[in-house]
């Protein structure tokens, strides 16, 4: 199942241009960087999604309902062909998400994705965030 591992250094450009495309707002670009028979879950999303083209409609989606959605990444450690990309996301929530129409709060939200590379593609991804945090934020869910 594809190569021997990247280079952390050619991982790191992956991550490096991930987070980017999503602070450049373009689905399209974030999809190019997944294989064709890439696998991922999210905490937010209903289903897997499978091949690129899910997660272009995923970010989509994000994006639809942060318009001004921006990451930073925090903290990634490298392992083989994977990364386990730590980060923050903030954004105003503008459009529904998860069935929750808007609220127009601001919101930050941590979270954790890691990151499987062969190729030069992203072949699986689980992320994995505060969705309480997210809820607390937006004034759903009670200060703890």
């Amino acid at each position: 199942m594809g190569n021997p591992a990247l280079p952390t250094k050619a991982i790191t450009q992956i991550v490096t241009e991930l987070v980017e495309a999503w602070n450049a707002h373009n689905p399209e670009q974030v999809a190019a960087l997944y294989a064709p028979a890439y696998e991922g879950t999210d905490v937010g999303e209903a289903s897997p999604q499978r091949g690129p083209e899910a997660v272009r409609q995923m970010v989509a989606r994000y994006l639809g309902a942060f318009p001004d959605l921006e990451f930073t990444e925090q903290e990634t450690i490298f392992q083989g062909q994977r990364a386990a990309l730590m980060w923050m996301a903030r954004g105003t929530h503008r459009g529904p998400l998860m069935n929750i129409p808007a609220t127009n709060r601001p919101t930050e939200i941590r979270g954790m994705s890691l990151l499987t590379v062969e190729d030069g593609k992203i072949t699986r991804e689980a992320s994995i965030w505060d969705v309480a945090g997210f809820l607390r934020s937006i004034g759903l869910l009670p200060e703890l």
